[in-house]
């Protein structure tokens, strides 16, 4: 396993970031291309623009995941409170699974609430996301099922927090 870094996206990685998302979730069976989601998770400009787009990196640079950071203020922001910090949209290529890439984006998560001063972190997941629930609760997030909530009628999303 190389070194992976979690940095920043550049705005000439923001179709990779986006593409990436797109497959991680289509792969896993969490979208499928009809899926109006779909287009959403394809399309990364928006994250860029109204969150931080951070991208985890090999040592050759080559993009191996992504993740949404949503701070106080941003207009991506679907859970959070004013002194929550929100993650969205937690994607690892198919090819680089197993090789603490997710670990990783969650960690810069965490770093970026504490660079903040934010006393906690909160996200929405998909009930069926199994792997990143376990990946959650090792890090000490807690279900909210009273923070649960619609994106669309029919789909529940189910929510985490984690005090830091």
């Amino acid at each position: 396993m190389g070194e992976v870094t979690v940095r920043r996206a550049s705005a000439d990685e923001v179709p990779l970031a986006g593409e990436l998302t797109y497959q991680a979730y289509l792969d896993g069976g969490f979208t499928t291309a009809d899926d109006p989601y779909a287009a959403h998770l394809a399309d990364a400009a928006p994250r860029f623009g109204g969150a931080e787009l951070l991208v985890a990196v090999d040592a050759d640079g080559t993009v191996l995941g992504t993740v949404t950071v949503a701070p106080p203020g941003s207009s991506m922001i679907n859970l959070a409170g004013p002194d929550e910090l929100e993650f969205r949209m937690l994607a690892v290529s198919p090819a680089a699974r197993g090789r603490g890439v997710g670990e990783a984006l969650v960690r810069a998560v965490l770093d970026r609430a504490g660079e903040l001063g934010l006393p906690a972190v909160v996200l929405s997941s998909q009930p069926d996301m199994a792997a990143a629930h376990r990946l959650y609760r090792r890090f000490g997030f807690r279900r909210t099922p009273d923070r649960d909530w619609s994106p669309v009628p029919g789909e529940t999303l189910v929510t985490f927090r984690l005090e830091r």
